[in-house]
């Protein structure tokens, strides 16, 4: 049995910071991993979660096997109508440090990049906390189309009767809004934008919802099946830039290619939440399942 990592579905952590981290000259995932999965904050022993994900070529050529069949590295922009882009910029390494206390997540910040000071190299750091119970920094409750926490394992990760149980996809994105041009609209052309209301996120009727709805371009379907994902997005930055991160899991990698080629309008249909909006970075990892990642535990009698 592969078990997912369970940082994933944790509740009640407002606060989060990301490290992405590219490895070293001469340095093996391996070592990163090892000074990653012993550390004290891997186990929760200080209150916080950890969960490690991997650039898929890297962890493939270590584990072949045990990562979503369609894992692959993200190497190329997504480009769309109008020009619109989406970046790629991938890295060896991200690790997430979730938890309720700001000084907890903090100093186990500082532990981890001690851990890996002479394997890898802090490539980015951005902390992500939560807006108004939910909302995202448009004032729009975020994740209204999120699984029920009992249901949200069997979507975000690889089934336990296939090949890399327990794993799954990450898409990690950094979207800058423009809050002046956001908040010169009326509420009911931000609904227009999004595709719901902004009082109680009640999605409109398909004869109503606009096709360059957000809702309408992030609905991904295969075989007459709504493909669903994990998100587990904060806000992030200051008064003077922010936006959202956007940090979505699957059991595939596809459902959230297809869902960011929709916003970028490669069909001809472009997202109108991206008028508002504008990735700054891009990058695909796996999340490997704890069962695998135990190989690398050292126990304490050793």
């Amino acid at each position: 049995m592969r078990y997912p990592q369970v940082g994933i579905f944790a509740l009640g952590t407002p606060e989060n910071d990301y490290l992405e981290l590219d490895l070293q000259s001469g340095k093996t995932l391996e070592a990163l991993i090892r000074a990653l999965v012993n550390l004290k904050s891997f186990h929760s022993e200080i209150g916080v979660n950890l969960v490690v994900a991997f650039r898929p070529s890297l962890w493939s050529a270590l584990q072949p096997g045990e990562h979503p069949a369609d894992a692959a590295d993200w190497t190329e922009p997504i480009t769309g109508v109008d020009g619109f882009t989406m970046p790629v910029t991938p890295h060896d390494a991200w690790v997430w440090v979730s938890g309720p206390d700001r000084a907890a997540v903090f100093d186990s910040v500082l532990e981890i990049r001690n851990a890996v000071a002479d394997i890898a190299d802090v490539a980015t750091e951005l902390t992500g906390w939560h807006y108004k119970q939910g909302r995202d920094l448009t004032g729009f409750i975020d994740g209204t189309e999120n699984p029920q926490l009992i249901e949200a394992p069997s979507i975000a990760t690889v089934p336990a009767d296939q090949p890399g149980a327990g794993s799954c996809i990450l898409i990690v994105q950094q979207w800058d809004h423009d809050i002046r041009a956001w908040t010169s609209l009326s509420t009911k052309e931000q609904e227009n934008v999004f595709g719901r209301s902004k009082e109680d996120s009640i999605e409109m009727p398909d004869d109503v919802k606009p096709p360059t709805s957000h809702v309408s371009r992030t609905t991904v379907d295969r075989d007459g099946v709504e493909r669903k994902i994990f998100r587990h997005n904060v806000a992030y930055g200051n008064t003077g830039r922010h936006g959202t991160l956007f940090v979505g899991f699957s059991a595939d990698q596809w459902r959230q290619m297809e869902m960011l080629r929709r916003m970028a309008g490669v069909d001809g249909i472009r997202d109108a939440l991206t008028h508002f909006t504008t990735p700054k970075t891009g990058a695909a990892y796996v999340v490997p399942s704890t069962s695998v990642l135990a190989q690398y535990v050292v126990d304490d009698d050793d």
